[in-house]
C-alpha cells in the first residue's frame, strides 16, 4: 500500500526541523566552551588495614535444662529474666514416692549388711570365713568331724558299734558339704550387698534429683514448667543462657585470611548504643571458608557489663590488623555512582576520560581505588553529571592531593 504524498511531504519537513535543532544543540555546546571543575590527584598512601564486618550476637553458653525423674512440680522458685547463681534451686518436683522406695531399699541393704556381720554401707568383708554364717557352718564341720574321730576309735577298740561309725561319718560328711554351700553362699550375699549399695545409691541420687539446680550463673530465657504439672525425664523446665561475656560471630571475607588471628582486639558498635563502643577480642578462627558465600567465621568475646547487650542483636566490628599496604587514594567526591557500575573523570590534556573503578576500603574522605586510576592521575571532583568521555574542562585552582593522614 502507498502512502499519500502529503504525508511523505510532512515526515520530510519534520525530519529537517529535528536535525536542524540537533544541529543548533551542538553548536551550542561547543560554543559554550569547556567546562569548570575542580581536580585531585591520585597519591600513593601506606595503611595499615582493618577488618571491618558485621554479625551476630550470641551467648557465650545456652543450655536447656530438663528434668531427670517423673513427678508433679511443686515449686517453681524463678523466672523470666531472672539471673541465677550457680547451684541455685530453680524448680523443685515432689519427692514423697522417692522418699518411700529409698527408706525400703535402705532397709534391703541394712538386712544383707546384718547377715555379713556388717553395720555401715561403707564396710567391707575383709575375710569371709569370719562372717556369722560361714563361722557356724565351721563350727558344726568341727563338732561332726570331733564326733566322728571320737565313735571310730571306740569302734577301732570294739566298744562301738559300726552302724553308729557310718553315721558319725555321714553327718561328718554333711557339714563338710554344708560349710562349701555357705561358703558359696556368702559370696553370692558379698554381691547382693554390693548390689543393694547401687541401687541404694541410685535411689539417692533420684531423691537428689527432685531438686533442680542451676548448673552455671546464668539469666532466665524462658520458663517452660508451671506449678503443678507433671513432668517425665527428659521434659524441658528452664532455658538458661550466659550473656557475660558475649559471642560475636562475625563473617570475613576470604581474602582477610591471613589478616585475622586469635587475640586480636575488635572493637564493636549495635544500634541499641549508638556513638558506644564496646570491646573484645577475637578468640576463635574457623579453619574453613563457606564455599557459598566465600567467607570464614571469626568470633570475638565481647565484654558486657551490666548485661546491656542483648544475645541476637545485630552488630559492627572494626578489628585493627598488623597488615599494611600501598594503595591509591581518591577524594570521595571523585567517584560517581552511574548505570550500576562507580567511575572516575580521569583529566588528560583538559580532555576527560570516564573510567569504571573499583573501589575498596573507605576512609573518612576517601576511597581506595583498586583499579581503574593510577598514582598521579587528575580526576574531576566536581560537576560530575555535566561531564563525559571526550568532555572539554578547565581545571579551577591547582589540584588537591590527598591527606597524609589516613585512618
Amino acid at each position: 500500500m502507498k502512502l499519500p504524498s502529503i504525508v511523505i511531504a510532512l515526515a520530510l519537513v519534520l525530519s529537517s526541523i529535528s536535525c536542524n535543532k540537533e544541529t543548533k544543540v551542538t553548536e551550542a555546546r561547543k560554543d559554550s566552551g569547556p567546562t569548570k571543575v575542580t581536580a585531585a590527584t591520585a597519591r600513593d598512601r601506606v595503611v595499615k588495614r582493618t577488618v571491618e564486618s558485621v554479625g551476630t550476637l550470641f551467648p557465650y553458653d545456652e543450655t536447656i535444662v530438663s528434668a531427670e525423674i517423673d513427678g508433679r512440680v511443686d515449686k517453681v522458685e524463678v523466672d523470666l529474666g531472672d539471673v541465677v547463681k550457680k547451684g541455685q534451686l530453680m524448680v523443685h518436683i515432689s519427692d514423697e514416692e522417692q522418699r518411700y522406695l529409698l527408706a525400703q531399699n535402705e532397709a534391703q541393704l541394712r538386712s544383707s549388711l546384718e547377715r555379713l556381720g556388717l553395720t555401715r554401707d561403707t564396710d567391707r568383708v575383709q575375710d569371709i570365713k569370719q562372717t556369722p554364717d560361714v563361722r557356724k557352718a565351721q563350727a558344726d564341720v568341727f563338732d561332726a568331724e570331733q564326733r566322728f574321730k571320737r565313735t571310730r576309735e571306740l569302734r577301732d577298740q570294739g566298744i562301738g558299734a559300726q552302724a553308729e561309725l557310718d553315721q558319725a561319718q555321714a553327718r561328718f560328711n554333711s557339714a563338710t558339704a554344708a560349710y562349701d554351700s555357705t561358703i558359696n553362699q556368702t559370696r553370692n550375699l558379698i554381691q547382693e550387698v554390693e548390689r543393694f549399695k547401687a541401687v541404694v545409691d541410685l535411689q539417692r541420687k533420684k531423691l537428689r534429683d527432685t531438686n533442680v539446680y542451676a548448673p552455671f550463673e546464668a539469666s532466665l530465657k524462658e520458663r517452660q514448667v508451671t506449678v503443678g504439672q507433671y513432668v517425665r525425664a527428659n521434659t524441658p523446665l528452664m532455658t538458661l543462657v550466659k550473656t557475660t561475656p558475649l559471642r560475636l560471630r562475625l563473617d570475613v571475607p576470604e581474602r582477610m585470611a591471613p589478616w585475622v588471628k586469635e587475640g586480636q582486639v575488635a572493637v564493636v558498635e549495635v544500634e541499641a548504643f549508638e556513638g558506644q563502643k564496646f570491646p573484645g577480642k577475637i578468640w576463635r578462627v574457623s579453619p574453613t571458608v563457606d564455599s557459598a558465600k566465600r567467607t570464614f567465621i571469626a568470633e570475638a568475646l565481647i565484654d558486657n557489663p551490666g548485661m546491656r547487650l542483648k544475645p541476637g542483636s545485630y552488630a559492627k566490628a572494626r578489628i585493627p590488623t598488623d597488615k599494611t599496604e600501598t594503595i591509591v587514594l581518591l577524594p570521595n567526591k571523585a567517584v560517581q555512582y552511574v548505570l550500576g557500575s562507580n567511575k572516575a573523570y580521569v583529566i588528560k590534556d583538559g580532555t576527560i576520560e570516564a573510567r569504571e573503578v573499583k573501589i575498596g576500603e573507605r576512609f573518612e574522605n576517601d576511597l581506595e581505588i583498586l583499579e581503574g586510576v593510577a598514582t598521579g592521575e587528575t580526576v574531576a571532583t566536581s560537576n560530575l553529571p555535566r561531564i563525559d568521555t571526550g568532555s572539554r574542562v578547565e581545571i579551577e585552582g591547582s589540584p588537591t592531593t590527598i591527606s597524609q593522614k589516613t585512618k
